[in-house]
């Protein structure tokens, strides 16, 4: 595995973060074959809890949240028959943007008959934030992908509501040159976004679990919607989404998780597996 720092950090308004992560199938083994990270961005030894054929990595932003001008970009190439977990060790926290917005690009591309599983802990945004937000997928032909994405507005813990700030929200998936999902938001504290009914409705917390690969089956999917009345799920061709929106953060993060519990064997062919940095 190659583990090298990108030399050329310039960024005097805030942080600038780039990691670049690069995983082939060796001898029956999904390895690491590039790490590259710019800045507080980087990934922790590659980890096998599953056996050789799927790797565990976790994502780690050692200043432990983004502020105003901070860049974060985060690129994952997995190579054919390879299968990637990436995960994240704790909440991403936005703060408080008055100098501006952050922004965060997310690149994923898996090729022929790869898995990928991207299932960060929760995104909180604190009153204030301002954030950018892209995430692209790119798959080969045969590749298999689950997303999972907590987006809490606010701080109910401490009492503290979302009340001034801004999001730009942009997620698509291709495979190959066909556009399978595409879904773009404007949030700002205060709007119909976050209050009414074609929204959040009022909530705080919005839950979403995306899945690419062979359909589920009706039964399967009766199974998932049956987690949580409030939780809706569709089929669009080979594309699954669950959403749920609620006030409780633990409550999505458990609904979301026993989603994907329910739906990876069917997708990727084996039993879902709990890194163990989710229980710290």
């Amino acid at each position: 595995m190659r583990d090298d720092p990108i030399h050329h950090i310039d960024s005097p308004a805030g942080w600038l973060a780039r990691l670049e992560l690069e995983l082939a199938f060796r001898a029956g083994a999904s390895i690491v074959v590039r790490n590259r990270h710019q800045g507080p961005l980087r990934v922790q030894k590659p980890l096998y809890p599953e056996g050789a054929q799927t790797v565990h990595a976790i994502l780690v932003h050692p200043p432990g949240g983004i502020r105003a001008g901070d860049r974060l970009e985060i690129e994952t190439r997995v190579g054919p028959a390879a299968h990637v977990f990436l995960t994240s060790p704790g909440a991403a926290k936005w703060y408080r943007g008055d100098d501006g917005p952050a922004h965060q690009s997310v690149r994923l591309m898996a090729g022929i008959g790869a898995a990928l599983e991207w299932m960060p802990q929760e995104t909180i945004y604190f009153d204030g934030a301002r954030a950018v937000q892209r995430h692209t997928v790119h798959l080969g032909a045969g590749a298999r992908y689950i997303g999972c994405e907590v987006m809490c507005f606010g701080r109910q813990a401490s009492g503290e509501r979302f009340e001034r700030g801004q999001l730009r929200l942009h997620s698509e998936i291709w495979s190959g040159n066909q556009l399978l999902w595409y879904e773009q938001a404007r949030i700002a504290a205060g709007s119909e976004a976050l209050a009414g009914p074609f929204g959040l409705d009022g909530e705080t917390v919005c839950a979403t679990l995306t899945a690419v690969g062979p359909a589920l089956p009706a039964a399967l999917q009766a199974q998932i919607r049956a987690l949580d009345p409030a939780l809706g799920a569709s089929q669009l061709k080979s594309v699954f989404i669950a959403r749920l929106l609620c006030s409780d953060s633990e409550h999505a993060r458990r609904v979301v998780t026993l989603a994907w519990r329910l739906l990876r064997p069917h997708l990727l062919g084996r039993p879902a597996h709990h890194p163990r940095i989710w229980a710290t």
